[in-house]
């Protein structure tokens, strides 16, 4: 009778991500004991499981009650705030539990602190999970995309409830075990630097419609609308759409042109373009969304350089060139560079969690981290099934711009990708992540680069020595010496 009246999960960290997540599981019939430290947060979480439909999930005030009100071996998820808070938390838990338990961190946490907690743990004969989740506050609630990597034996104790727990697809839960170790902070991670690559490649698509193309809001809510009923399908396109849709309650217009344009950010995306340097993985549209983010806190000091440039004669040639636009061409070659870019930044993800996955051992299936990604997320789209499909005919792709079907879009968007950036380069409109994703493209697909002359100088200032097209070997040079006798 003890038993039956124990939970069959925990979950501590009631801030809304938990506290949705905590609704979500018992909604799907799994009891669950809440806890958090301000005991407020576990008096609101119970009112709403209350009225959002007598769900089964019991709050606890104390560490100590919170973990024997859960069944053995039990399982225990954390949504709190990477860092120390994780740390203590564990620390405040971890008194009270016994060998064979679980903790899973849920948190957007740096993948090597997820390793020595894992040792950490294993110390106490507990089991630990890293688990990345998508999809905010409305995924945590209906449905996210989770990524949990770690213990296996862990992933198996809570995989009933997870698989019902996550968004669901034609082909399976938005779940799966990611694999050993960090891997499943890191695939997040690597998630939300995707993540910045397509916010980035969407707000240059929205720059250039609305001031090359001359768009208002509601034209561009019309495009974005239609866009998600082809091939650039995507819950950010969808929500996209929605802004332009909101009007100011407290002036003119509509809400977005007030919004101040300074972007922040987590870390997340920090992380994914330190991790593609410190693995020499080409990572250019991601960074590239970065740099933005950085160039936007500096608002003040472009409103400032903007003066400095206009009086030393600096003009601005957007009305010129929105002149000679043909509108209709514009929004269709848009769109092409759009999903081209997008390509190409997803290809850049994929090959750095390639190279990690090297590095570490972790066997990580590309394919099935593609079908995860097609709900619950903030990046889920329609064509993660075909990126998947890509995966399944050659688990050994060098990148997706080289899968067949993507190369022959590639190669069939190009000219309008081109046209765009051209067109943007011209008005003086900056398209950092279409340009970073162009630039990718046409370095890839170069048989021959012109790094024969990087080396070259390499040599001559350092004697790095090289190797040649046309024989086996290192060569040194004395460059110099030879060019003074030479002249």
């Amino acid at each position: 009778m003890e038993a039956a009246s124990l939970s069959r999960i925990g979950l501590a960290g009631l801030a809304v991500m938990g506290q949705n997540l905590a609704l979500n599981i018992a909604e799907k019939g799994f009891p669950i004991s809440v806890y958090n430290r301000t005991t407020s947060k576990v008096d609101e979480t119970l009112d709403r499981a209350h009225t959002e439909g007598q769900l089964p999930l019991t709050g606890h005030y104390t560490p100590r009650d919170f973990v024997l009100s859960i069944q053995k071996p039990r399982s225990v998820i954390i949504l709190v705030k990477a860092g120390a808070p994780v740390d203590q938390t564990i620390a405040a838990l971890a008194a009270h539990m016994e060998p064979g338990d679980t903790i899973i961190d849920g948190g957007n946490e740096w993948y090597e602190n997820t390793e020595r907690r894992m040792v950490e743990a294993s110390e106490k004969g507990l089991l630990y999970l890293g688990m990345g989740v998508s999809g905010g506050e409305e995924g945590a609630r209906n449905g996210p995309s989770m990524m949990p990597g770690g213990s296996y034996q862990a992933y198996s104790n809570i995989k009933d409830i997870v698989e019902k727990v996550a968004a669901q697809v034609e082909d399976g839960p938005c779940v799966t075990y990611i694999g050993e170790g960090g891997s499943g902070n890191f695939v997040k991670m690597v998630h939300n630097g995707i993540e910045y690559g397509d916010m980035q490649l969407i707000s240059e698509a929205y720059d250039v419609l609305k001031n090359v193309g001359g768009l208002s809001n509601d034209e561009l809510a019309e495009i974005f609308d239609e866009w998600n009923r082809g091939e650039l399908e995507s819950f950010l396109i969808e929500i996209t759409a929605d802004i332009f849709k909101v009007k100011d309650e407290h002036g003119d217009g509509e809400l977005v042109d007030k919004i101040l344009d300074k972007t922040g950010m987590k870390g997340t995306g920090k992380w994914t373009v330190q991790q593609a340097a410190e693995l020499s993985v080409a990572a250019p549209t991601i960074a590239a969304s970065l740099d933005c983010r950085f160039l936007s806190g500096l608002k003040e000091e472009r409103v400032a350089a903007a003066e400095v440039l206009a009086a030393a004669g600096m003009k601005e040639e957007v009305g010129t060139v929105r002149s000679g636009v043909d509108k209709k061409r514009l929004i269709d070659d848009v769109r092409q560079a759009l999903y081209a870019s997008k390509i190409c930044s997803y290809a850049q993800g994929m090959n750095l969690l390639r190279a990690k996955s090297v590095e570490k051992n972790w066997n990580l299936n590309f394919g099935e981290l593609a079908r995860i990604w097609k709900g619950g997320c903030i990046i889920r789209a329609v064509f993660l099934d075909r990126i998947k499909k890509a995966y399944q005919r050659n688990p050994n792709l060098a990148s997706l711009v080289v899968d067949p079907d993507f190369a022959k879009e590639m190669v069939q968007r190009q000219a309008a990708w081109r046209r765009v950036v051209g067109l943007a380069v011209s008005a003086g409109i900056s398209t950092p992540g279409m340009c970073a994703s162009l630039s990718y493209f046409d370095t890839y697909r170069r048989a021959r680069l012109p790094a024969n002359l990087v080396q070259a100088q390499r040599d001559l200032f350092g004697a790095h020595t090289y190797e040649r097209v046309d024989r086996a070997g290192s060569f040194h040079t004395e460059w110099t010496k030879l060019a003074r006798k030479n002249a």
